[in-house]
C-alpha cells in the first residue's frame, strides 16, 4: 500500500471518528433538552386538562389562578434552597420543621416586640438550624441525610414544645402586609418574595463561582477539592442556604395565615422534593435548575388545586398525586443510569 493510500484512509477514518463523536454529543445534549423540557410539557400539558375539565368550575379564574401561586410561594421558597443542597450532593429533610420552628419564634417575639424583630428572629431561627446541619455534615463528616432525618424530628419536638400545642396570632399588620396580605403596584406581596427569591437563586446559582463550585462538589467532591474548592465550606454553605429559606418560608405562612403552628411546612417534604426533582435537579448532585423549581412547585400546587375543585377525597389525592409524581420522577430522571 502506497503511502498517499495510507494517508487516505487515516483521514477517512479520522473523519469518521470525529463524526462519531459529534453524533453522540448530539445524542447526549438531546437527551439533557428533552429531559429539562419535560417539566414545562408536563405542566402545559396539566393545565390544559384541569383548564378543559374544570371549566365550568372556577380554575381559569383570576382568582384561583393567583390563588395557587400564593399558596405555593412558601414551597417554592424551600424548593430553593433544596435546589443548592441537591446540586452540591447533599439533602436537606429538615425544612419543614424548621419552617414551623421559624414562624413560631417570628409570632411570639411579635407579641410584645415590633415587626423587624419577628423578622429577625425567624430568620434567625431557620439561619442558626441551617448552620448546624451544615457544620455537622461538613466538619464532622456525618451524612446530611441522616443529620437532617435527625434535626428533622428534634425540631418538630421543639416546634410542638413551644407553644404546647397551640397556634400563635400574627397581628402586626405591618409585618401581614409584607409578607401576607400586602401589595406593591397591585401585585402580593408574596408574589414579590417569590419573584425576588427566584431571581436571586437563580443568578447565584448560574453566574457566581459559588454557584460553579456548588455544581462541581456535587459532580465530583474529590476533584473539586484537589481543584482548590473548599468542599466542606460548600457543604456547610448550602445547608445554611436551605434553613435560610425555611425560615423566609415559616414568615410566609406565618404573614399569610396570620397565625403560627407547630404544624407549619409538616406536609411540604414530599411536594418540595418533588417539585426540585422534576425541575430538574439531579439527587446525586452536579445538575440542578432554579426555574426548574419554580415551575415545578407551580405545578405541584395546580394539581393539588386541581384534584380539589375536582372533588376528589384526601386518600384520592394523595393516590393521584403519588401517580403523577411517580411518573414525572421516572421520566426526568430515566436517562441517569443510561
Amino acid at each position: 500500500m502506497s503511502i498517499t493510500e495510507r494517508g487516505s484512509q487515516g483521514a477517512r477514518a479520522t473523519t469518521a471518528e470525529h463524526e462519531t463523536g459529534r453524533t453522540k454529543v448530539s445524542s447526549v445534549w438531546s437527551r439533557l433538552q428533552l429531559q429539562n423540557g419535560i417539566v414545562y410539557l408536563g405542566f402545559i400539558a396539566i393545565f390544559i386538562f384541569f383548564a378543559v375539565m374544570l371549566h365550568d368550575d372556577g380554575f381559569l379564574t383570576t382568582r384561583n389562578l393567583t390563588n395557587i401561586v400564593l399558596q405555593t410561594a412558601p414551597a417554592t421558597i424551600m424548593a430553593i434552597g433544596l435546589v443548592f443542597a441537591l446540586s452540591a450532593g447533599e439533602i436537606d429533610l429538615s425544612f419543614g420543621s424548621t419552617t414551623a420552628v421559624a414562624a413560631l419564634c417570628a409570632a411570639m417575639a411579635m407579641q410584645t416586640m415590633p415587626a423587624l424583630v419577628g423578622v429577625f428572629a425567624g430568620l434567625g431561627v431557620g439561619i442558626a438550624i441551617g448552620a448546624f446541619n451544615g457544620a455537622m455534615v461538613a466538619w464532622l463528616k456525618l451524612p446530611s441525610f441522616l443529620v437532617t432525618l435527625a434535626t428533622m424530628g428534634l425540631f418538630a419536638g421543639v416546634a410542638r414544645t413551644l407553644t404546647d400545642l397551640r397556634s400563635i396570632p400574627v397581628i402586626n399588620d405591618t409585618f401581614t402586609g409584607m409578607f401576607g396580605s400586602g401589595d406593591l403596584f397591585g401585585v402580593p406581596s408574596l408574589v414579590w418574595w417569590t419573584i425576588g427569591a427566584v431571581a436571586a437563586g437563580h443568578i447565584i446559582f448560574r453566574h457566581t463561582p459559588f454557584g460553579a463550585h456548588v455544581l462541581a462538589t456535587g459532580d465530583n467532591p474529590r476533584a473539586a477539592q484537589v481543584s482548590g474548592i473548599k468542599v466542606p465550606r460548600i457543604r456547610f454553605l448550602v445547608l445554611t442556604i436551605c434553613g435560610a429559606c425555611a425560615g423566609l418560608a415559616g414568615l410566609l405562612y406565618a404573614g399569610r395565615l396570620q397565625a403560627a403552628k407547630y404544624t407549619l411546612g409538616e406536609s411540604d417534604l414530599m411536594i418540595v422534593i418533588a417539585a426540585v426533582i422534576v425541575g430538574g435537579t439531579a439527587l446525586n448532585g452536579g445538575k440542578g435548575a432554579i426555574i426548574g423549581a419554580l415551575v415545578g412547585s407551580l405545578l405541584m400546587g395546580m394539581l393539588n388545586n386541581g384534584l380539589i375543585l375536582m372533588g376528589l377525597g384526601v386518600s384520592d389525592q394523595m393516590i393521584v398525586r403519588g401517580l403523577i409524581i411517580l411518573l414525572a420522577v421516572a421520566i426526568s430522571l430515566r436517562d441517569i443510569n443510561r
